[in-house]
């Protein structure tokens, strides 16, 4: 994240909300230095809905291959 830090669009997904991300790091200091730099000018996008592992899970073998 430093060395993008400052250049034109990066892209940052993650399947943990935001406020879980120090609980995964462990490192409140190093946490908060990645939180700043990932939310200061972001745009953030939160998706809803059902998982499409779930969704495409429930179709048979040959639904999902056609």
């Amino acid at each position: 994240m430093d060395d993008h830090h400052g250049q034109p669009s990066t892209l940052v997904i993650s399947q943990l909300p935001t406020d879980q991300w120090y609980a995964s790091i462990g490192d409140n200091t190093l946490a908060d230095a990645i939180q700043d730099r990932r939310m200061h000018n972001a745009h953030r996008l939160q998706l809803r809905g059902e998982s499409m592992r779930k969704i495409l899970g429930q179709l048979t073998e040959d639904e999902h291959l056609g």
